[in-house]
């Protein structure tokens, strides 16, 4: 009896080593590389963008989720804030994680891409992708080549503009703030995001130096840069921290608990609690 040949596995796409590695870290968040999904709880970034009916429900998950958890209404321009951050805080690594990881960097307007919240879920489903020459994917249709790391940055600078510059301006009349600070948060996010997912790969150091290069505080429409230092802590270790550029008004709600890179968090708190954590 003969047996009909294995089909082919399908091939990788350039980007899925960058986004396997990340749910192996942070499985709370999980990258499908497909079209968009709109309704059962996912939302398209156009949706978020044009403002709508999508928006506003979008926005209600976490209303009600801060009466849930604090016993208490935020005012509506702290809960479209916690919103916004919700989404472009994951919205951010789909472009700066192939970036740090792989030296690729997708486009992602905001048709390519959805959110599901409650199961930590995005699609996106990339175009093309600048990367160096000496990629092994520069031969690939869809890859661009640009000369050097800075040209990658830029590009990176330009795809997160491109895909968050309009999710902002859905969410700007919310949140009662111009657009500096609306970049400022956009800068934000950034930072934090790739930050954070550095640390739990062990390369939170070279997170650091790259997003300082990324991001060196004079390059529009992003505001001021990573703004990284060190603190020393009890034993004399030294304790990394960052001052961010917006904040988050978590303190509207428990002024006694603001974040730890918050700029009203004073040096001796930071300590305190980056040494405990």
């Amino acid at each position: 009896m003969s047996l009909a040949p294995a089909a082919p596995a399908p091939a990788l796409s350039p980007l899925a080593g960058a986004y396997n590695r990340l749910t192996s870290v942070f499985p709370s968040l999980q990258i499908l590389e497909e079209a968009p999904r709109s309704g059962g709880g996912w939302v398209t970034a156009s949706e978020l963008a044009a403002g709508g009916p999508a928006l506003e429900e979008f926005i209600s998950w976490d209303d009600a989720q801060v009466l849930r958890d604090y016993g208490q209404r935020a005012r509506p321009d702290v809960v479209a804030s916690f919103a916004l951050h919700r989404y472009a805080w994951p919205a951010c690594l789909l472009i700066t994680l192939p970036w740090f990881l792989l030296r690729r960097v997708p486009r992602m307007p905001v048709e390519a891409v959805s959110f599901q919240r409650t199961l930590g879920r995005m699609t996106a489903l990339p175009g093309d992708f600048a990367c160096l020459p000496d990629d092994p994917a520069a031969g690939l249709p869809e890859a661009r080549v640009v000369p050097d790391e800075e040209a990658l940055r830029g590009e990176v600078r330009d795809a997160v503009a491109e895909h968050l510059g309009p999710v902002l301006d859905g969410f700007r009349p919310k949140m009662r703030r111009g657009p500096r600070a609306m970049w400022g948060m956009a800068t934000d996010e950034i930072v934090e995001s790739l930050w954070y997912v550095g640390h739990l790969l062990g390369e939170e150091k070279r997170a650091v130096t790259e997003l300082e290069a990324l991001l060196p505080g004079t390059t529009k429409p992003y505001v001021g840069g990573p703004s990284f230092r060190e603190l020393t802590g009890p034993k004399g270790e030294p304790l990394p921290t960052r001052d961010r550029a917006s904040c988050c008004l978590f303190y509207t709600l428990r002024p006694e608990d603001t974040c730890v890179t918050c700029p009203r968090t004073c040096d001796a708190e930071r300590v305190e609690r980056l040494a405990n954590a």
